[in-house]
């Protein structure tokens, strides 16, 4: 029985891990500040960062159509946006991939999925694909926390979501919105880094 409880904790202490070990890739770090960048939306209007005037902060989502895992987190995302976006901290979601790689993720296709899913968050097109290299987004999706200050746009948290991108009832640690609700009080972020869980961001090699 006590080996059998000792490898449950380990299982437990293995999918931790698998969440909060840092990356090592390029792009932001905690504590830099993220440049601005003018994407179409789904309604064919550029948004920037700098349009948010009232906005405290950001949750920036490299996310898509075709990915299991972005699909899987998709409610969650909308979830996030009506929670944060009346306390000053909207969803941004940026769609990185190259369409000509994954066609289903193209404008029209991400158009349908957001009328189908009803989101109301802006949903952006990386069409050029150079916002997400700036930020080191390697995953659908990734998230970035931002917080606006006086020098610009902080980077407070980078990562996922929570920590199980299969159910979101069987979820433990809600990284996003602890990170949100810490920088609301004023408080440290006592994760501010995670792995992110997703699909790879596709790309002409």
């Amino acid at each position: 029985m006590k080996t059998l409880k000792l490898f449950a904790v380990l299982v437990v202490a293995v999918m931790v891990s698998a969440f909060t070990i840092k990356a090592d890739g390029g792009g932001y770090k905690i504590g830099d500040i993220a440049t601005d960048f003018n994407l179409e939306n789904i309604d064919g209007k550029m948004v920037s960062l700098s349009d948010y005037k009232d906005a405290k902060g950001f949750i920036v989502i490299f996310t898509c159509n075709t990915c299991p895992y972005a699909v899987a987190y998709e409610d969650r995302i909308e979830a996030l946006n009506k929670k944060y976006a009346k306390k000053g901290y909207p969803v941004i979601g940026i769609m990185p991939n190259d369409t000509d790689i994954k066609p289903g993720d193209n404008m029209e296709s991400m158009q349908a999925r957001a009328k189908a899913k009803g989101f109301t968050f802006p949903y952006l097109m990386d069409k050029g694909q150079e916002i997400y290299p700036k930020y080191g987004a390697t995953k659908t999706p990734h998230v970035y926390v931002l917080e606006k200050t006086k020098k610009g746009n902080v980077v407070k948290y980078i990562g996922a979501i929570d920590d199980n991108y299969k159910d979101a009832k069987d979820v433990k640690i809600k990284y996003v919105e602890n990170a949100v609700d810490a920088l609301l009080k004023g408080n440290s972020i006592e994760v501010d880094q995670t792995r992110a869980i997703g699909c790879s961001i596709k790309t002409k090699s």
